[in-house]
């Protein structure tokens, strides 16, 4: 029997985490020739998730530049993917999310008349501007898609409303899959700014900024806030583990680098991260994938944007969208470290986006959708 060829394509760090437990999953069934290409649009956060989960390409464009551009990404994976194309002939072609990697990728697939299989489908702001430009890679993704492959009941909606009917499966956020990969409770830091946090006597608040909608006004905003919140609270001690941009890193520096109670590093791997989640008070974040990872760890998040693409997080209670207005920030931190019932209701929630059994359905799903199997796939329900 013909074995199918899935080529796995990605090119950033949270792709390359929520990937892996797929790969891994792919990897194990005697139908599948499972493949997996790099076009490391970010190069050395990709490469320390590569090493955190065991992992080697069969294809690495290596096609980051200094500086570059959506437009140098777009080009560079499109031309590179297109030779791998050729050489490898895959069945399908599974990319994941919203990156200009991801639309490259499909696009790249689509002109060669290959199959198309889209990893945590279906996610929409409505905006098409925020995030800037997720909203539209993920979109535009979407449509060139064969199998859409849905975090949720919501997101498979989503594609319904946009004329999406066929191929559509809700799996769950592979994710919460590869979090049993990565937290442990014998975990051991190897970041000295972690390991010196009073994990016993204070609430450990660990934060993520970078969004490039929120560069300027709103990012000093938020590190004002956060200024503020360790001035003001003893009880308190926030991590920020740096983004590598250098806008950031320049305003972090500038408002936080001397402020109270605030402890800045370097930015830490997948499985540094999910393990200082772990043993966190709360999370404080613009990113879309800790909006996920946190609530399955039973940590409140509260998302410093004016809008997610997220929404089930925020109606089950898990995440609180709290904008970037820096009194609005500080009254819900506040809030969550003061009130004990409200603290509960957020941490105790159903976490809307997974059992950790995500990538065994999108497998289930490919193998009865090239014929080879029968079964039809579970579908995800909280």
């Amino acid at each position: 029997m013909k074995r199918l060829k899935v080529l796995s394509v990605f090119g950033t760090r949270p792709e390359a985490v929520k990937m892996a437990p797929l790969l891994h999953t792919l990897s194990g069934v005697p139908e599948i020739e499972s493949l997996c290409c790099l076009t490391a649009q970010h190069r050395e956060m990709l490469d320390s998730v590569m090493n955190v989960f065991g992992l080697s390409a069969d294809f690495d464009l290596d096609i980051m530049e200094q500086k570059q551009t959506s437009y140098m990404v777009m080009t560079k994976a499109l031309n590179g993917l297109r030779d791998v194309y050729t050489e490898t002939e895959p069945d399908i072609v599974l990319v994941h999310g919203d990156t200009t990697t991801s639309f490259a990728a499909a696009l790249s697939a689509f002109y060669a008349k290959i199959a198309v299989g889209h990893v945590e489908a279906g996610l929409r702001t409505f905006n098409k501007y925020s995030p800037y430009p997720e909203e539209m890679n993920r979109k535009l993704t979407g449509a060139l898609a064969d199998l859409h492959f849905c975090p949720t009941a919501a997101n498979a909606g989503n594609l319904r409303a946009e004329g999406i009917k066929d191929g559509i499966y809700i799996t769950g956020n592979t994710v919460i899959d590869a979090m049993k990969y990565t937290v442990r409770n014998d975990f051991i830091s190897a970041v000295d700014a972690i390991n010196k946090l009073d994990f016993a006597n204070k609430k450990i608040i660990t934060v993520t900024c970078h969004r490039f909608e929120n560069y300027g006004e709103p990012m000093e905003n938020i590190f004002n806030a956060l200024k503020r919140l360790g001035e003001t609270r003893d009880d308190v001690e926030i991590i920020y583990p740096m983004h590598l941009s250098p806008v950031v890193r320049e305003a972090a520096y500038r408002i936080l680098g001397s402020a109270k109670n605030v402890v800045l590093t370097d930015h830490i791997d997948a499985i540094e991260m999910h393990n200082l989640m772990s043993r966190s008070y709360m999370v404080m974040t613009d990113s879309g994938g800790l909006q996920e990872e946190a609530p399955a760890l039973g940590k409140p998040v509260l998302v410093m944007r004016r809008e997610t693409e997220r929404q089930e997080a925020v109606d089950t209670g898990t995440v609180r969208l709290v904008g970037t207005n820096e009194e609005d920030i500080l009254h819900n931190a506040r809030l969550l470290l003061d009130d004990a019932k409200a603290y509960r209701k957020m941490a105790g929630a159903v976490n809307p986006y997974g059992d950790g059994k995500a990538s065994t359905r999108i497998k289930d799903a490919l193998l009865r959708h090239f014929g080879l199997s029968d079964t039809e796939p579970e579908e995800f329900r909280p």
